[in-house]
């Protein structure tokens, strides 16, 4: 039986950061919690206790920042299902989160 903490929920996490290497921790960060459908946005599918170590490490990662922001956004299940996406739906990044076997 789940547990009510243990529901995953969409969120959709942006970031807006100038410094580079600040910038790719993020990035690198937020590849291992959900997948990227923009340069700085990722939607995540993940339960509330994820969320909550995303948002420390996150929070660690700008405790100092001087200019720049993340946007986290809750999801409902029923709105995730209204998604609408204009264009193509941006593959390439689920190309790159494919296993790749080299012989």
């Amino acid at each position: 039986m789940r547990k009510a903490g243990d529901k995953k929920r969409m969120y959709v996490i942006s970031y807006d950061i100038s410094e580079d290497k600040r910038r790719n921790k993020v990035a690198k960060l937020l590849e291992g919690y959900g997948r990227r459908v923009q340069y700085s946005v990722f939607e995540c599918h993940i339960n509330e206790k994820k969320l909550k170590v995303l948002y420390a490490a996150l929070m660690d990662l700008t405790r100092d920042m001087q200019d720049g922001s993340v946007y986290i956004y809750t999801v409902c299940g029923s709105c995730e299902k209204r998604r609408m996406i204009i264009g193509e739906e941006n593959r390439e990044t689920e190309e790159l989160q494919k296993p790749v076997i080299v012989i």
